[in-house]
């Protein structure tokens, strides 16, 4: 189902395939506790019909890349973040559209943004970070910088990337619409799609609502 009425323009970039949807919830999130079979899920052994593998992993770190980003170290992209926090036993349950998020983005090996569609201000697009461009992402007030990275904007300025979303824009437990964005890559299309479809399926079975948005990308510059 198409949302006509919502859109994120992408700046051209010869890896970058975004995908995006938005999700409303039947409840505020902290009404909504999250099934034990999804937090099951969240361990490396889980079967899922989605799998990371070392080519995709390799294309990811290509992507942030391309515009400078060095995806090493704390800027390595959020899926691979995740896969160590769960070695190490370090990731627990949010609340439900984070612990979806984590479960396709651990399993899937693609990066995902996550926001709050209530504390966020479209339109959106998706382009470079600002040179000098930082923002805080969690509540102690760290910062990032953004110089390279591949970032979604709203009219705020940058509010999220495939490494760690901004606090402002974070889901809470008054959350009730959501907007996705998988930050897919050149070449694993099917993979992407799978992953796309598992989210979806995953979100309507806690009652979710989801609408995909369509994403306009420029063509490449020649």
């Amino acid at each position: 189902m198409i949302d006509h009425g919502f859109s994120i323009e992408v700046e051209a970039h010869p890896l970058l395939r975004p995908a995006a949807f938005t999700t409303t919830f039947p409840s505020p999130l902290e009404a909504l506790p999250t099934p034990s079979w999804i937090l099951e899920l969240l361990r490396l052994d889980a079967r899922a019909p989605v799998r990371r593998d070392e080519s995709l992993r390799m294309r990811v770190r290509d992507t942030l890349r391309y515009w400078g980003h060095k995806p090493a170290g704390r800027g390595k992209p959020a899926s691979e973040y995740l896969v160590r926090a769960v070695k190490d036993g370090a990731l627990g349950s949010i609340n439900v559209a984070v612990d979806v998020c984590n479960v396709v983005s651990l399993h899937s090996g693609f990066p995902i943004a996550l926001v709050d569609l209530d504390r966020a201000c479209p339109p959106f697009r998706v382009a470079r970070g600002p040179e000098d461009g930082r923002y805080v992402f969690n509540p102690s007030g760290q910062e990032m910088s953004l110089k390279g990275l591949i970032c979604l904007y709203d009219t705020q300025g940058p509010c999220g990337n495939p490494v760690k979303d901004a606090q402002r824009i974070k889901t809470q437990g008054d959350t009730t619409r959501t907007l996705t964005v998988l930050w897919g890559v050149a070449g694993f299309e099917e993979q992407q799609e799978a992953a796309v479809a598992w989210y979806q399926e995953i979100l309507r079975t806690v009652g979710g609502s989801v609408r995909d948005v369509p994403v306009r990308q420029a063509p490449p510059t020649q």
